[in-house]
């Protein structure tokens, strides 16, 4: 199944998807450093700047024809409670109304010009009191049925919390099944389909980072050599890999499809 990774950051989506067997095929980033790391990771994955001028003709023209799988979590800024409140306790956030966030409209613009099988969006659990009536409302005008949860990151094993909120949505024409892909995700059997989900001491550690294979990063799924300066706001901006990897992998075995989409 071919993906098109919004806002993409470093690439959290795309690794945990391109895991489950899914192809990305473009990125759309704006920031040049996360730009450098999806070249050297994605190397040859074409990545387009701004959402705002993006276009399924552009994409056409550069050889890009027909998307499954449109994901991505659209900025936060506007909505999340780490930025809510002034110094004097003026709330000032103006949730997915604002500058930031507002990009969702573009987001919400794109599935409709590729109208892509599913949509699997991330933002901060906040989003529930902040905007997730627009974002279901407008996934609604374009045809799409959503389903959300919020999940934290210590559900897989990390010492933290880190909760996002996650919606997957699809065609109401795709079939009844197909919306149980976040219960398929989400549960104590498919988590255990992961290949490294085992016990380890890692839960129980407070200062565990020793104990974590050296590819896992700082309980983020992202390799330790990203753990300093602007690299850190790049993992803060990140999702845990692992987190679309299981709903890649249940959207796969829904479509009945294995690794690279083969049936």
């Amino acid at each position: 199944m071919k993906v098109l990774d919004l806002f993409s950051g470093i690439g959290g989506f795309s690794l945990g998807l391109e895991r489950a067997g899914m192809t990305t095929v473009a990125f759309c980033e704006i920031e040049p450093y996360p730009q450098a790391v999806l070249r050297k990771n994605f190397p040859g994955v074409p990545i387009y700047e701004d959402v705002q001028k993006l276009s399924r003709s552009e994409l056409e023209s550069d050889g890009i024809v027909g998307v499954d799988v449109v994901c991505g979590g659209f900025p936060c800024q506007d909505i999340s409670a780490a930025k809510s409140w002034t110094s004097n306790g003026a709330n000032v956030v103006d949730g997915i109304a604002g500058g930031r966030s507002g990009l969702w409209k573009e987001y919400a613009r794109v599935i409709d010009e590729f109208k892509p099988r599913y949509v699997v969006a991330e933002n901060v659990k906040d989003l529930r009191k902040k905007g997730l009536c627009v974002v279901l409302s407008d996934l609604a005008e374009l045809g799409y049925d959503a389903e959300w949860c919020v999940v934290s990151s210590a559900v897989f094993g990390a010492p933290h919390r880190r909760e996002r909120l996650i919606i997957v949505a699809h065609p109401y024409s795709v079939g009844r099944q197909q919306k149980s892909v976040l219960q398929r995700s989400f549960t104590r059997e498919t988590v255990r389909q992961a290949s490294w989900w085992e016990p380890s001491r890692t839960v129980r550690e407070v200062d565990g980072k020793a104990a974590l294979p050296e590819s896992f990063g700082i309980y983020d799924g992202v390799p330790r050599g990203l753990d300093d300066g602007q690299r850190i706001r790049c993992l803060g901006n990140s999702l845990m890999p692992l987190i679309p990897e299981i709903i890649g992998r249940a959207i796969m075995q829904v479509e009945g499809k294995n690794e690279k989409g083969s049936a």
